[in-house]
């Protein structure tokens, strides 16, 4: 596994839009399995291609390219069959990744374990579900996906192509979650997250175009947790949305399992660079005791030192340890009651 920052470059991204929720067609029965199916996923969760730099507009630097932007990227587009869902209720979201020839794509590269991985998060940044599709032989993938609230969603799906040369892409595509609607303020920066009993601490800061090192440590009932299990290749895995454009990062952390070098906790290290100034969600996945569980953080990137005079040259520290917003993360758990950070990666 590689250390550092596993990202793709989008434009604009698309705007979400509203409507009434409509019935979902039958999927096909898939035929080849990605990991366990999504029904028996859900069941053991707790609650809780590049292209070129861009500038940033602060000082003139490039920073590092973000992802998820846009529907379609070198040659492959991300085609939502379900672009509405209604908030509350269980729904198979279906989708395909197609080739520049309008055929879906049915051999991929495996990375952590997986062929595809989903991520579906809220516009404010307080739902997040890591969903595990299960793929048919004629290239659709679908999921069971249940929202908590109404509102705009981007769902987004991170892949290699079997391609020779295709590299590593991040498509984004809308959706929509029907039903009443109220907006919510992004939680404000903590040092600290608690989901199920553990405690999650942040150690580290985000800049524009540098990188730094991000360290999480779990703890349980005040006693640091050293017996962290694999999931998906590592001893954890960190997403990075950014507020405003929910543009993707996907963080690789320091080391795995059996390298000789890396311990199973309490800290889980990444690299990582932000693409821009600005405020942005990171959610933690780690396994122990044979569930996975998603720890949510605000943390707000700053420039790169000296980059230019009077702009903020350093990421805000988190705000001393406090309660979590309530509704910092969901969980794909059947009965969650939508307290804690939900499932990711």
């Amino acid at each position: 596994m590689q250390t550092g920052l596993k990202i793709t470059a989008f434009a604009a991204a698309l705007a979400a839009a509203f409507g009434a929720a409509y019935g979902v067609g039958q999927g096909l029965d898939p035929v080849v399995k990605d990991g366990a199916p999504a029904s028996a996923h859900d069941e053991q969760h707790a609650p809780g291609a590049s292209a070129p730099h861009e500038q940033d507009g602060h000082g003139g630097h490039e920073t590092t390219p973000a992802g998820g932007l846009q529907v379609s990227e070198n040659g492959y587009t991300l085609d939502l069959r379900t672009p509405r869902v209604e908030a509350g209720h269980r729904t198979d979201l279906r989708f395909a990744v197609r080739d520049e020839r309008g055929r879906a794509v049915t051999e991929y590269q495996r990375e952590h374990d997986k062929e595809l991985h989903l991520i579906v998060a809220s516009r404010d940044l307080l739902t997040y579900r890591h969903l595990h599709p299960a793929r048919a032989a004629d290239g659709t993938w679908s999921t069971p996906v249940d929202l908590p609230k109404a509102g705009g969603y981007r769902v987004f799906a991170d892949f290699t192509p079997a391609k020779k040369g295709a590299g590593n892409i991040t498509l984004g595509a809308d959706l929509a979650a029907s039903g009443p609607y109220r907006p919510q303020q992004l939680p404000a920066p903590r040092d600290t997250a608690r989901v199920d009993g553990y405690e999650v601490r942040l150690d580290g800061t985000l800049r524009s175009g540098r990188g730094t090192e991000l360290n999480l440590t779990v703890s349980r009932d005040g006693k640091p947790v050293t017996d962290l299990q694999p999931y998906l290749g590592a001893y954890g895995h960190l997403v990075a949305l950014r507020s405003g454009d929910l543009a993707y990062l996907h963080v690789h952390p320091s080391g795995e399992p059996g390298d000789g070098r890396t311990e199973p906790g309490p800290t889980v290290s990444f690299a990582a660079t932000a693409p821009s100034v600005g405020s942005y969600r990171l959610f933690l996945d780690f396994k122990h005791d044979g569930v996975v569980r998603t720890a949510a953080f605000t943390l707000r990137a700053g420039t790169q030192p000296g980059a230019e005079a009077g702009t903020d040259t350093e990421a805000r520290t988190p705000a001393p340890d406090a309660p979590d917003a309530p509704d910092a993360g969901t969980s794909d758990h059947p009965g969650d009651d939508g307290r804690g950070a939900g499932h990711g990666h």
